[in-house]
């Protein structure tokens, strides 16, 4: 169901299914997937930066890389190292 709705680069990590999905201007490293939809998403302008941030991610804290945003819920989070 996920492949289907555009996910990509999916598993569990941390508990959590997390996986890759395509957006307008970013890529989105999804997080807390399910058949609703997912909890935060971490914004990247490029994809090759999302994949190596979830390849190399634990699932805990935030992601390394160049995210531009965290996007959820009641947070809209910059990245402090972006720069």
């Amino acid at each position: 169901m996920l492949t289907q709705n555009g996910y990509t680069h999916v598993r569990q990590l941390g508990g959590k299914w997390v996986g890759l999905l395509r957006f307008n201007f970013t890529v989105g490293l999804v997080v807390g997937l399910d058949g609703g939809g997912y909890d935060r998403r971490y914004c990247f302008e490029f994809v090759e930066d999302a994949c190596k941030a979830l390849d190399a991610w634990d699932g805990h804290d935030h992601p390394g890389g160049p995210w531009i945003k965290c996007k959820a819920a009641g947070i809209d989070l910059l990245n402090p190292d972006f720069g």
